[in-house]
């Protein structure tokens, strides 16, 4: 579950203390839409799935209606919430965060970190949500794309600011789906309808070799392709999304409003990022799953809020 996904900020040191934020929003407008209250069928059998993730059994779920952001939340927004609050996120804290080797120039590339089994990843110094190839890089030109380099803690933060909250991993997947019953993807069972993408992921050769055809090397801004029948922008691809459950592959839970185990180790991230690619990680599918440790962060970590 580790590489293309996410890396883990493993042994990284202490913990950041909680940060205490008050609602507000500071006046940003964050679009949303309502889902209403139903049923649909959550999880996967496809032989294309991983297992080993439970992505199954396949299960009747039951919601409650909610409201989710039609985007991940973008660079735009969070800066608001930084300036209203002076909000300093955990990668600042810890005063790095990873960044994919390709993006980054040699003289960096050769003096960060990298995780053995996964060493396209790159603990670069002073990357950061505002930074987010290092300290030689800003978000100019990149205001409407989603923010990354953010926390599970850091994403809770911006959603209790904005009078919400992180959905359930069945709200996510509820509101990913848009109504179609175990299809593959948002708007189907093909990745390229009449060839065209839909969605941001990498193309070629992982990790080497990215062709670019949706043409895009890193995140996407947020409207970018077509939203599912619920009016949602990016529910896979471009960036992993955190979700409010801890993880598990033990599904035997209520069947209304789950929330997942009381207690864990890692959080849920779902809908893939800009680099899954099906020889790897192929986890852009919409029952696919993820995780992380919640202090991690990376560049192309984000996150949607719910109310």
């Amino acid at each position: 579950m580790e590489g293309c996904c996410a890396p883990a900020r493993a042994g990284a040191g202490t913990t950041p203390e909680p940060v205490t934020i008050a609602a507000s929003t500071g006046g940003v407008e964050i679009p949303r839409v309502r889902i209403e209250a139903g049923t649909f069928r959550m999880g996967t059998d496809d032989a294309d799935g991983f297992p080993a993730d439970g992505e199954g059994p396949v299960r009747e779920i039951s919601l409650d209606a909610f409201e989710l952001g039609v985007t991940s939340v973008t660079n735009a927004q969070y800066a608001a919430f930084v300036e209203d609050t002076q909000y300093v996120t955990e990668a600042e804290r810890f005063g790095w965060s990873f960044v994919f080797a390709g993006f980054l120039p040699a003289a960096i590339r050769k003096v960060s970190q990298r995780p053995e089994s996964t060493p396209w990843w790159c603990g670069v110094e002073g990357a950061l949500w505002n930074h987010p190839e290092g300290p030689q890089s800003d978000l100019s030109g990149r205001e409407d794309h989603p923010v990354v380099h953010v926390s599970w803690a850091d994403a809770v933060a911006f959603c209790t600011w904005a009078g919400g909250r992180l959905p359930t991993e069945a709200e996510w997947e509820r509101a990913a789906r848009g109504g179609l019953d175990q299809a593959r993807f948002p708007w189907g069972d093909e990745l390229t309808p009449d060839g065209d993408h839909r969605c941001n992921i990498w193309q070629g050769t992982f990790p080497t070799k990215n062709t670019l055809d949706d043409g895009h090397r890193g995140t996407a801004p947020v409207r970018t392709y077509p939203p599912n029948a619920f009016g949602l922008y990016e529910v896979v691809g471009n960036v992993w999304e955190w979700t409010a459950d801890w993880w598990s592959t033990d599904h035997t839970g209520p069947r209304h409003n789950p929330t997942g185990p009381r207690r864990g180790e890692n959080r849920v991230m779902r809908g893939g990022s800009y680099l899954c690619h099906h020889s790897y990680c192929n986890r852009y599918r919409v029952a696919a799953r993820s995780s992380n440790e919640p202090t991690s962060s990376s560049g192309n970590q984000g996150f949607r809020i719910a109310w």
